[in-house]
C-alpha cells in the first residue's frame, strides 16, 4: 500500500527525465556543475524542479556540496542532486573544478544528446568519445525533473546529495548504466526515449532504496509512508480524495485516537491531515485539468468539493489562478 502511495504521487508530479552527457575521464579532473535552477529553461523546460544525476559507469570519483561531507563513488554508483544544488564532481577532494558555465549548457543545448565529452589532464573536448577502455572514469549524466505544484511532499524529503551505492541498488541498475552507456554511444532510433525511460526507472529505485535506508527514527513524507499509521492515512486520501473525510474517520480507520493522529502525523508529515488532503486534491484536479477535456464542474466533484466554486477558490489559493484559466497556460505551454 505505501509503495502505491509513491507511485501515485510519481504519476501526479510529472517526472521527466533527460540523459545529457556521456563523459570520460584521463588523469586528475574536477568540474563544478551550475545549480538546476540556472540551466532548467535549457535542460528540461517547463519543468519547476530539475535534479541533476550522475551514473559511475567505470571508475572511481567524488561528489560534493557546499556544506556537506563529501561522497566517496565507485563504479556502478547513483548520485543524485534531488533539490538541484550547485556541485562538484572530481577525481578526489578539494581539487579545483573547472566550472561549466550556464551559458555553455544553454549554448549546446541542441546538440545531439547524449553529447559525448573527453577531458583529458584537465582539457576538455566536446564531441570527443574516448574508449571507455582508455579512460579513467566515465561518467554519464543527465536530469530529472518535475512538478513541484500544486504539491509535491516528496521532493522536500529527499536529502541535498543522494548517493545510491553499487552493492545497495541491486543487480538491474549495473545493467542500467551498462545499457545508458550502450545508447549512449551507439545512437540508434529510439535511443533518446529509452534513456529517458532509463533515467526515470532509477529515481524511482533510488527513491525507494533511500526509503528502505532511512533510520527508524527518521520523519518526512517518505519516512510516513513506511509508519504503520500514518502510512495508511496517506493511502487512504490518495485512494479515495474525494471522499468527505474527517480526522475522526482516518484515526477510526487506522485505529488510533483524533488527537494520536494528528501528532503523528503533523510530526511525519510536517502538517494536519486535513491540509494535506486539501493539497492533494488539489494536485489531482490539476492533473485531471491537464490531461482530460472534462469541465472543472466534475473534477471538482471528482476530487471532492461540493461546488465549482469552492474548488475554484480553493484552486487559485493554491495555485495563482482559476482552474480553467490554469489549462490554458497548460495548454500553451
Amino acid at each position: 500500500m505505501n509503495r502505491d502511495t509513491l507511485s501515485d504521487l510519481l504519476r501526479s508530479v510529472r517526472l521527466r527525465g533527460a540523459v545529457f552527457y556521456h563523459v570520460s575521464y584521463q588523469g586528475e579532473w574536477s568540474a563544478e556543475a551550475s545549480s538546476a535552477k540556472e540551466i532548467a529553461d535549457a535542460v528540461l523546460p517547463g519543468c519547476e524542479h530539475v535534479m541533476e544525476y550522475h551514473m559511475i559507469a567505470k571508475g572511481n570519483g567524488w561528489a560534493a556540496v557546499s556544506g556537506e561531507p563529501p561522497v566517496k563513488l565507485g563504479a556502478g554508483d547513483i548520485v543524485m542532486m534531488a533539490q538541484g544544488d550547485r556541485h562538484v564532481m572530481s577525481s578526489a577532494p578539494g581539487l579545483q573544478p573547472e566550472r561549466r558555465p550556464p551559458e555553455w549548457v544553454f549554448a549546446t543545448r541542441n546538440d545531439p544528446r547524449p553529447m559525448p565529452i573527453a577531458v583529458q589532464h584537465g582539457v576538455m573536448t566536446t564531441g570527443l568519445r574516448v574508449p571507455v577502455e582508455q579512460a579513467d572514469t566515465v561518467l554519464v549524466c543527465g536530469f530529472l525533473g518535475c512538478d513541484l505544484r500544486p504539491f509535491n511532499p516528496l521532493v522536500a524529503a529527499l536529502p541535498r546529495i543522494l548517493h545510491l551505492p553499487a552493492a545497495r541498488a541491486g543487480g538491474w541498475v549495473s545493467h542500467v548504466i551498462d545499457q545508458a552507456v550502450a545508447e549512449s554511444i551507439e545512437r540508434r532510433p529510439g535511443g533518446d526515449a529509452v534513456l529517458e525511460r532509463l533515467a526515470e526507472m532509477m529515481f524511482v529505485d533510488t527513491a525507494r532504496r533511500y526509503l528502505d535506508s532511512l533510520p527508524q527514527d527518521a520523519t518526512g513524507w517518505l519516512a510516513g509512508l513506511r509508519d504503520r499509521f500514518v502510512g495508511k492515512t496517506l493511502a487512504l486520501m490518495h485512494e479515495k480524495p474525494e471522499h468527505a473525510w474527517s480526522v475522526d474517520d482516518l484515526a477510526k480507520e487506522v485505529g488510533l485516537s483524533r488527537s494520536a493522529l494528528h501528532e503523528r502525523f503533523v510530526q511525519y508529515v510536517g502538517q494536519p491531515p486535513m491540509q494535506y488532503l486539501a493539497n492533494w486534491r488539489i494536485q489531482v484536479g490539476a492533473r485531471m485539468l491537464r490531461e482530460s477535456n472534462r469541465n472543472v464542474a466534475s473534477i471538482a466533484l471528482d476530487v471532492g468539493y461540493g461546488s465549482e466554486a469552492a474548488f475554484a477558490r480553493a484552486f487559485k489559493q493554491l495555485m495563482g489562478a482559476p482552474p480553467a484559466a490554469w489549462r490554458r497556460t497548460q495548454s500553451a505551454g
